[in-house]
């Protein structure tokens, strides 16, 4: 089970980085609005077939996923980084991504789900340096 905390702050936040990887072995980055299915553990995303991510991500779905608070303030530091795969969304999770961002509805969209084998959420306001590390199994 994902500590309540973890949870908390994916909840709250709209906006990750998703990391992928070439064939080449060259990283690249992007950004996405996702809403989160605590329920299942799952970030749900939306991705255009034509974005090089897409591409990266069909032929290799293991990525890794960053949601930061940015802030200055050092004691108030939080920040998740996740590794998980990708796979095709299904209806219940285009419903739950809609619910949260309904203006997407008049958009086509090719949902994604990633679902998490690892997360890490440094969390300063519990301690400097302080992490819960959550591990799928």
């Amino acid at each position: 089970m994902v500590d309540e905390r973890i949870v908390k702050f994916i909840k709250k936040h709209h906006l990750m980085t998703l990391a992928t990887v070439s064939a080449d072995g060259m990283p690249y980055c992007s950004n996405a609005f996702y809403a989160y299915d605590s329920a299942r553990n799952v970030l749900i995303f939306t991705s255009d077939a034509a974005t090089r991510h897409a591409a990266e991500m069909t032929a290799n779905p293991n990525v890794a996923v960053s949601i930061a608070l940015e802030t200055r303030i050092i004691g108030k530091l939080q920040g998740i980084q996740i590794c998980g795969t990708v796979s095709e969304g299904n209806d219940e999770d285009k419903r739950i991504y809609l619910r949260r961002f309904p203006y997407a509805a008049a958009a086509h969209l090719s949902i994604k789900r990633v679902e998490p084998s690892f997360i890490k959420f440094t969390d300063n306001t519990l301690g400097f340096g302080k992490k819960l590390i959550w591990t799928k199994d």
